[in-house]
């Protein structure tokens, strides 16, 4: 199967879109893959306009050099207020991605690719580079079992997040640190992702993140993540972002063995050499498969590659 396209979304940070205070703020920011100026849940069905007025507004300055992504959360297809959100929300000059909530079927989907056909028609024309993206939140039952359906529903959907919480509403969970209640849904969702190619999989909120033992736990529940398969997480405060960006970066060790394998790979093929060691262990397709993907992910995340692959020149197959 064919890698999935670059698309970095290690952190994915909410930011209310009724608070001009937040919005300003958001954009001071150094380094941030993604951020999600939301009009669902932080944003009261009275205020509503007006976080579209200020979001629009937000998206129509020039933009940051700080962020990767500019997204908006919208209401869900089912709300009744989706409608409004698209209709004022693709007037943005700078928009990016769609992040759409509550998306039980593939149906959803096809009513939000219909409205970014209708009212932006170049961006998304046969053979555009730059159509607005999606991405699908999973936050029930349903959503799980009709995975594959939701995937194939969009040619824009560019990655899916897990809502744990609403989740473990819809099917009576308690949520524990350990997150065993979510293997099942979790494991969906970044197979799925794979199967159909999305670049982007984005795990569940972390709800602890002040103090020294807050950090802890963020970096632990991103490093089990990034175990998991996801390759980003949702953040709902800036401090969490910094953690959960490194966690989801490849490591410098990572980077380094990576940078080894490809370059060693390149050797043993021209001595046609399918498979070898490095380090005393075996090296074949898959491990050189995965070395490639850490490399373009390292490049991508700003890693210096082209210095590591110069210290590492003369790596040989064993």
């Amino acid at each position: 199967m064919a890698a999935a396209a670059q698309v970095i979304r290690r952190a994915q940070l909410y930011v209310p879109g009724s608070s001009m205070r937040f919005l300003e703020k958001s954009r001071s920011f150094a380094a941030l893959d993604s951020v999600a100026y939301d009009l669902e849940d932080s944003v009261t069905p009275s205020k509503k306009p007006e976080g579209r007025r200020n979001i629009l507004e937000i998206l129509n300055r020039d933009r940051v050099p700080g962020i990767r992504e500019q997204a908006v959360r919208i209401n869900s297809v089912g709300s009744g207020f989706a409608l409004d959100d698209l209709t004022e929300i693709l007037k943005g000059k700078h928009l990016d991605c769609l992040v759409v909530p509550k998306v039980d079927a593939a149906s959803d989907l096809h009513f939000v690719t219909d409205v970014l056909r209708q009212k932006l028609p170049e961006r998304h024309a046969a053979g555009s580079s730059n159509p607005v993206k999606i991405v699908a939140l999973v936050e029930s039952a349903r959503s799980v079992m009709d995975l594959s359906a939701i995937c194939a529903a969009s040619p824009y959907l560019s990655g899916l997040t897990f809502a744990a919480e609403d989740f473990a509403l819809d099917l009576s969970l308690t949520r524990t640190p350990s997150l065993h209640e979510f293997m099942y849904a979790r494991s969906a969702i970044v197979t799925a992702a794979r199967a159909f190619n999305l670049p982007s999989t984005l795990d569940l909120v972390s709800t602890t993140f002040r103090g020294e033992e807050g950090v802890k736990q963020l970096r632990e529940e991103s490093e089990n993540g990034k175990r998991f398969g996801f390759n980003g997480k949702q953040c709902i405060h800036p401090d969490q972002v910094a953690t959960v960006q490194e966690v989801f970066s490849p490591s410098p060790q990572e980077a380094e063995w990576a940078v080894r394998i490809v370059i060693a790979d390149a050797k043993a093929d021209k001595q046609g050499r399918g498979a070898w060691t490095l380090d005393g262990k075996m090296i074949d397709v898959p491990v050189v498969g995965k070395a490639k993907a850490i490399v373009a992910r390292s490049e991508v995340c700003g890693m210096d590659v082209e210095a590591l692959q110069e210290r590492f020149k003369d790596e040989e197959p064993q």
